[in-house]
This record gives C-alpha cells, structure tokens and sequence, in this order.
C-alpha cells in the first residue's frame, strides 16, 4: 500500500460584514453602497499591505486569508 502525501496549510481567515447592513439599505440604498465600496476599497488595501488577500466580498462581507499569523503585523 503507497503512503499518501498530505500537504498541510496553516493560515489565517479574517471575515467581516456590516452590523444593520439590511436597514441601511433600506433607508438609503445608494449611499450604502458607495460607502460600503469605500470601505472595502480601504480595506483591502490595508490587507495587502499586510502580505493578505481577499478572497471574496459578497455583499457586505470581506473575506480574506493570510499565510500565517505570524504574517500578520
């Protein structure tokens, strides 16, 4: 019988979204939107500065990953 190789990878996820994200759309959808652009425009930018990335931002969410948390200054 072969013995499997298993790679293993340890990292660090960091997810976050919009506390009242439903309201605020509901009250002004534009505005919502272009601000929540901004903040994740911002955001990101900081996670790659970081040695992160996103790995996808669905709606009000920010999901990204990071080699390791000792990346993570």
């Amino acid at each position: 019988m072969a013995q499997e190789q298993f790679k293993r990878k340890l990292a660090t996820i960091f997810s976050a979204d919009v506390a009242g994200y439903s309201r605020l759309m509901g009250e002004d959808e534009a505005a919502t939107v272009r601000t929540l652009e901004m903040y994740k425009d911002i955001m990101a930018e900081l996670i790659r500065q970081h040695r992160g990335r996103v790995v996808d931002s669905p709606g009000d969410n920010l999901l990204d990953e990071f080699a390791g948390v000792v990346d993570i200054e």
